[in-house]
């Protein structure tokens, strides 16, 4: 298994994190983007239908357009807050001010949790309407297995962005020992 010298936000000195190595870095930002990739292109692809009867398309999810313009919206947005947080993983190491790092680890802190609560509002949200949904409404069972799909990983972004901001805490309580070692032993005080 891949050890990385970095987590997601700069340098993780536990490596015995019971295999969340691989969750750590830009290698584990690129499954919360594949989760939100799943989610919103799953319902864009798959999760209108067109109805014989009607001119125009319903969304599967109990015919609920709020369902399906909710996880677009999500899973987009999280697209890009990764994106987001990818090129700040790319930048921190140049970050020299211990302040400044403290700022982005509670700026990844704050991000995590909010995206990891937005998740659990879809994952509730979509499987309510997915299980309310009628089968009249799509006897073909046309896009179950795309519904489905994102109400899954909905699910599974919920751990993955809760994960990414435990990693955080802990990256933030790692860079709080960091500021004080500083302080009591300056660097211009070692022989």
């Amino acid at each position: 298994m891949l050890i990385l010298e970095f987590g997601i936000l700069g340098f993780c000195p536990s490596r015995e994190a019971a295999g969340l190595e691989v969750l750590q870095g830009p290698e584990g930002q690129v499954w919360w983007e594949l989760f939100s990739i799943v989610v919103f292109g799953s319902i864009v692809n798959e999760g209108y239908l067109n109805s014989a009867s009607e001119g125009e398309e319903f969304c599967i999810y109990n015919r609920n357009p709020n369902a399906c313009s909710y996880g677009v919206t999500v899973g987009v947005l999280a697209f890009l807050t990764c994106l987001l947080y990818l090129a700040l993983d790319v930048y921190f190491p140049q970050i020299s001010s211990v302040k400044d790092r403290k700022k982005a680890v509670l700026s990844d802190i704050g991000v995590s949790a909010f995206w990891a609560f937005l998740w659990f509002v879809g994952f509730c949200f979509l499987a309510n309407q997915w299980q309310v949904s009628k089968p009249k409404d799509n006897p073909l069972n046309e896009g179950t297995d795309a519904a489905r799909a994102a109400i899954a990983f909905s699910f599974f972004s919920i751990f993955t962005w809760s994960l990414s901001a435990a990693l955080a805490v802990r990256r933030f309580k790692d860079l709080t020992f960091q500021e004080e070692y500083s302080t009591l032993f300056p660097a211009s005080a070692q022989p």
